[in-house]
């Protein structure tokens, strides 16, 4: 199998960061905007997440839409089931939180043991790639419980558990950049935090004035973030295709 994964870059992190505050805010458009519900949202995101799945799993090489389309229906999804859980079954964001960190924890673990690596850059089995969007969708189900968590229930507002946040994150760069502690686990970390910062940030974008935020609503925020997101996938895809075509010269030479 050809490893059909984005490169870890600083431009995958900023798509990351759009990608999962557009879930949060596309996420709300749904179940409240729209008064679907959490669990009905969930069972047509979780759809959804299945047939982008589908499709990235069919491909036979790198594509920045394909992908791209997946972690989008990932951060959705996480969303409205980490909704679901918290408030349709009454179990808050903090036992919401603990029960994800564990069943991510139980995937991950499965997944070392199957596979021997928990490698994001190298994926070349098919059950690899079932294990890291797995992953992926619970990492990003947990961040929006946490967020939640951040953004109510410790009192740090929307504000303050985004600047919480991003002080986390930027602790990991420099980890990074100035220690030896494993890539794989600064990279799973990161991808978690992310989500949260993602999903406080929705919340800022989203939330009245009088309640700390900018006001957007959750249909003007969307449309904001997908078309920050679309650019930046255009711009990957077109230099995904350049990459590629170089590639291809450099074989025939």
């Amino acid at each position: 199998m050809i490893n059909k994964l984005a490169q870890v870059t600083l431009a995958f992190w900023i798509m990351k960061i759009c990608a999962t505050t557009l879930g949060e805010t596309a996420g709300d458009l749904l179940s409240m905007t729209f008064k679907v519900g959490y669990g009905m949202s969930s069972l047509i995101l979780i759809s959804l997440f299945l047939g982008t799945l589908i499709i990235q799993l069919l491909s036979k090489e790198f594509s920045p839409i394909k992908y791209w389309a997946v972690i989008l229906a990932t951060s959705t999804a996480g969303t409205t089931m980490s909704d679901f859980m918290d408030r349709s079954l009454g179990l808050g964001y903090a036992k919401g939180s603990l029960i994800l960190v564990f069943l991510l924890i139980i995937i991950l673990f499965i997944w070392y043991r199957k596979e021997k690596s928990l490698s994001v850059t190298q994926i070349n089995s098919r059950n690899g790639e079932l294990f890291y969007w797995t992953a992926i969708l619970f990492s990003n189900t947990l961040g929006t419980a946490l967020g939640d968590f951040l953004a109510d229930d410790s009192g740090l507002g929307f504000s303050g558990g985004a600047i919480l946040i991003g002080s986390l994150l930027i602790l990991i760069v420099l980890a990074y950049f100035f220690t030896a502690v494993s890539r794989i686990f600064l990279f799973w970390t990161a991808f978690i935090l992310t989500r949260p910062f993602g999903a406080t940030f929705g919340d800022l974008l989203m939330k009245p004035y009088e309640k700390g935020g900018f006001n957007f609503g959750t249909i003007g925020s969307s449309v904001f973030l997908f078309t920050i997101l679309l650019v930046l996938v255009i711009i990957a895809t077109i230099r995904n295709k350049a990459l590629k075509k170089s590639n291809d010269q450099n074989s025939l030479t």
